[in-house]
């Protein structure tokens, strides 16, 4: 016989993680499902660390989603008496038109956030740790900083657990159906029935949604720890979260190369990795977490560029994967066959700073099939060219 719920969240990683704290919350029977265990290293909710901040430069309309995501988080914090969010700043630097450094101070200029604009000379003389190209403009926002990323899955879990959720680990879905009054899914060996199922099932998203023939591609993304030989990098000196955009190199691809990092946590190494680029993933299940002289290569041209006293050699490295959409903006909405299903994928590795604020969105969506946050640029009717992405910054 199924085991009846209010609530299904198929996938509890960074999201789903938030989805089920919010609804279990809410005092519903909820169901968490995984096919790995808590907090694991296999997605895209691991490596220590995110950055978060409200300037967003990729669309200014993400900036309301993250005013409330600092809300939860903090919420969070104080429900749980554990510190997940460190505020430390942020450092953008790049060409004055650059996404980066114009899309910031749009969303700046948009919704009243605080920021600091500063030349080359001055960022670099602010933090020495960095050598910032004389060509390039620098920003800093002093609300930004970074969260602790399992810590943070783990909490949402915990919470969830304490509001009554059941949490099912190393269990793979096999199947799920809806009838537009309740959902049944199927694992190889249980069977579940509730009113309403939220799919946040990472870069498995493409083969669970397989109906929808959603136009995902999962890359892979090596993240890379090094060591400094310069107390400069040390949270405790002050330093910054940092993003810097470099232009392009050649005549090889007019993309600009992307980078973003740390403090230093420890006083002895400081995780950098690259944002653009990655190599494309035909099974989330076999990804090849070898590091490669090509992974490195570009990381450390950035290295001896922006941060000259960080040692070139890794002294240890992570994979994440990324699972993009075509303009690289998230996909939130209901199945639209399925009114009581809830979609939530294509995160385009700059989504979880938001798992708390969607947590609550897909909660809403899943009981109430409406939410009072702003989503509607985030439908996935745009992905099959029926409904534009709306317009929330100049280009």
């Amino acid at each position: 016989m199924a085991e009846v719920f209010d609530a299904i969240v198929l996938g509890v990683g960074g999201f789903g993680s938030g989805a089920a704290y919010h609804l279990a919350r809410r005092g519903l029977r909820v169901l968490g499902l995984d096919r790995f265990g808590p907090a694991h290293d296999q997605g895209s909710s691991h490596g220590e660390t995110r950055i978060i901040r409200k300037a967003y430069f990729e669309h200014s309309d993400y900036v309301p989603l993250l005013l409330r995501a600092y809300d939860l988080w903090a919420d969070l914090e104080a429900e749980s008496q554990q510190q997940l969010f460190w505020k430390c700043g942020l450092m953008l630097a790049g060409l004055p038109d650059s996404e980066a450094i114009s899309g910031a101070r749009f969303s700046a200029s948009q919704h009243g956030l605080t920021i600091e604009n500063l030349s080359a000379s001055a960022a670099t003389n602010r933090w020495p740790g960095f050598r910032v190209p004389d060509a390039f403009d620098a920003i800093f926002e002093p609300d930004a900083g970074f969260l602790k990323v399992e810590d943070c899955v783990r909490t949402h879990l915990d919470r969830a657990t304490a509001y009554g959720a059941t949490l099912l680990f190393d269990e793979p879905v096999v199947s799920w159906s809806s009838t537009g009054r309740e959902v049944r899914v199927r694992t190889a060996t249980h069977e579940f029935v509730a009113a309403s199922l939220v799919i946040t099932a990472g870069s498995w998203a493409a083969s669970v949604l397989a109906d929808l023939k959603l136009p995902l591609q999962v890359l892979r993304k090596p993240v890379l720890w090094f060591e400094t030989t310069s107390p400069a990098y040390n949270l405790d000196a002050s330093m910054p979260t940092f993003y810097f955009e470099m232009p392009p190199v050649g005549q090889v691809s007019n993309v600009p190369h992307t980078f973003y990092g740390f403090p230093s946590l420890d006083g002895q190494v400081l995780k950098v990795a690259q944002h653009s680029g990655g190599d494309i993933v035909t099974d989330p299940l076999l990804v090849d977490r070898q590091l490669y002289d090509a992974d490195l290569r570009p990381i450390v041209n950035f290295l001896q560029t922006c941060l000259p006293a960080v040692r070139p050699q890794p002294a240890r490295h992570s994979t994440c994967l990324y699972t993009v959409t075509p303009d690289r903006h998230f996909v939130v909405d209901r199945h639209p066959e399925f009114s009581n299903v809830v979609v939530g994928c294509g995160f385009s590795g700059h989504g979880f700073k938001f798992t708390s604020v969607l947590g609550s969105v897909f909660a809403d969506l899943a009981t109430t099939g409406r939410t009072e946050l702003p989503i509607e640029f985030l439908n996935l009717a745009r992905l099959s060219g029926r409904k534009p992405l709306a317009v929330g910054r100049s280009p």
